[in-house]
């Protein structure tokens, strides 16, 4: 008899999700991202701004000595770990939505600050603003959008923060080759005035309005979410079951597989992420350019470099749901060891032996040694621009999109807020400590020593990848979460004890 139900049942659901409308849906994460799209354009605000400030014919109370430059360039991660803080208390409070709203407002003033900079002051608590900013959006909006996503197409539209993000630095790129310091922040404050404006018109998760016990509120989200002729009451019994099977969770109960496992691997992903020095790379790309002596003018090679990071997160973005996120996050890994050991190599200062030759024609082959010679540089000025596309492109493409993916999948559902909120303060005080000591580091050692420690948190990223994270692809969050809770399957059984709750 169960044989043949389940067929049905199958048809059913399979019928269910042929009537979904995505146009709505598609919407609803357009206007939310947009933060993430400010995310992006404020996080390398630093890149073609600093170059003005350390310059001599900055204006005096402006001007910026290495430390000063170095706080300037971190202080932004600072505040996004305060920002991560306050969405731990803002997501269940008033909500993953309200909490993205909520975030213009630093933001807002950050831009302003920065806008009408007379001193340095304002700069700095400018840019701590806009991290403030960009640490409640980090936090809130994947989870906002796994929420409101359904399996299918979870995986792409949970890549959109990443992709959105990465378009931003590139507008900040471009924008910085033609516009002044003064207006690039400006700019910056358009995308979230019209986020909140976009953001009012939208819906709540049905998730969070069904743990608030609105269901009418909740079926009437979804519809709207998934279009009027979808069959509504499957997709809420399944969120309503999870729900239920939730109990308020305690410190003893944090340590639970279910609970610990999930939290420590989203905390691990989000710690190698910064530790592969991302971070400092995307804040500082014009002043390393200028560094690795490449032939181009940096402000060029940095846009290359944003335009480049744009292709490859949505390549990640279509391959996410067919190759599946652990095979995207092997392939990021192997990309960016191999680019980061090539840097390591050729930022090396050792100078190679001297050679002495004689020959009858001394000068003929003098002036050949020197075109050689000449022709050589040329060719190895362009190695630090490729290889740091080829690192920027294996980030965008795996560590980048999914780590965000990931902590919004895994996350235990009771604790969702909370914990991706914890994520990003970890996340972003490991930013701020190495891109505060990179420029230090740089100073004292130049470029070799950085890449070296980025090329061993390469290797680290493959054996975490390999060891830690699970398959997630075309799984439920209800399926994800039983997987922590039996350590055995992903399969969801309706009369499966919570062991919370024996």
């Amino acid at each position: 008899m169960n044989e043949e139900k389940r067929p049905l049942l199958r048809r059913t659901t399979a019928s269910s999700e042929s009537q979904i409308s995505n146009s709505r849906l598609y919407l609803a994460v357009f206007s939310a991202v947009l933060g993430n799209f400010n995310f992006g354009y404020s996080l390398v605000y630093p890149s073609p701004v600093l170059p003005k400030f350390k310059s001599p014919d900055a204006d005096p109370r402006l001007r910026m000595d290495t430390d000063q430059a170095a706080w300037f360039g971190s202080i932004y991660s600072l505040g996004a770990a305060a920002g991560g803080l306050g969405a731990m208390l803002l997501n269940d409070l008033i909500g993953r939505k309200m909490s993205i709203m909520m975030s213009a407002v630093p933001s807002a003033a950050g831009y302003t600050l920065m806008g009408g900079a007379v001193n340095l002051w304002m700069l700095h608590v400018g840019r701590f603003l806009t991290g403030v900013a960009g640490g409640m959006t980090a936090a809130s909006i994947p989870v906002y959008i796994s929420e409101i996503s359904h399996k299918k197409v979870r995986g792409a539209l949970g890549s959109c923060p990443q992709i959105t993000a990465v378009f931003g630095t590139l507008t900040l790129y471009a924008l910085g080759l033609v516009v002044p310091w003064r207006w690039l922040a400006v700019a910056g404050s358009v995308p979230a005035v019209l986020m909140v404006v976009l953001l009012v018109f939208m819906p709540s998760s049905p998730r969070r309005l069904l743990s608030l016990g609105q269901e009418q509120k909740a079926e009437k989200a979804l519809r709207w979410l998934r279009g009027s002729n979808y069959n509504t009451n499957i997709e809420l019994s399944a969120i309503q079951h999870s729900i239920n099977t939730q109990v308020k969770i305690t410190w003893a109960q944090l340590g639970t597989p279910i609970y610990y496992r999930p939290i420590l691997i989203s905390v691990g992903m989000r710690f190698l992420q910064q530790m592969t020095g991302i971070t400092p790379i995307l804040v500082y790309l014009e002043p390393i350019f200028a560094k690795s002596n490449v032939s181009l003018e940096p402000r060029y090679d940095a846009a290359i470099v944003g335009a480049v990071r744009l292709l490859s997160v949505a390549v990640a973005a279509s391959l996410m749901d067919k190759a599946g996120r652990k095979a995207l996050l092997y392939t990021s890994s192997m990309l960016m060891f191999l680019s980061s050991l090539t840097l390591t190599m050729i930022s090396h200062t050792t100078p190679c032996p001297a050679v002495n030759f004689t020959a009858v024609n001394h000068s003929s082959h003098t002036e050949l040694g020197n075109t050689l010679q000449s022709s050589h540089e040329t060719a190895l000025s362009f190695i630090p621009l490729i290889s740091t596309v080829v690192f920027i492109f294996g980030y965008a493409m795996g560590w980048g999109p999914i780590t965000w993916l990931l902590m919004s999948e895994v996350l235990p559902l009771v604790a969702r807020g909370v914990a991706s909120g914890l994520c990003v303060t970890v996340s972003w005080l490991t930013a701020f400590i190495l891109t505060h000591a990179f420029t230090h580091l740089v100073d004292a050692y130049g470029l070799y020593v950085p890449y070296l420690m980025f090329t061993v948190v390469c290797v680290f990223c493959l054996l975490f990848n390999a060891v830690c994270i699970p398959e997630t692809r075309k799984r439920s969050l209800e399926e994800i979460e039983n997987y922590f809770r039996t350590g055995r399957t992903f399969t969801i059984r309706q009369n499966h004890p919570s062991v919370l709750s024996n």
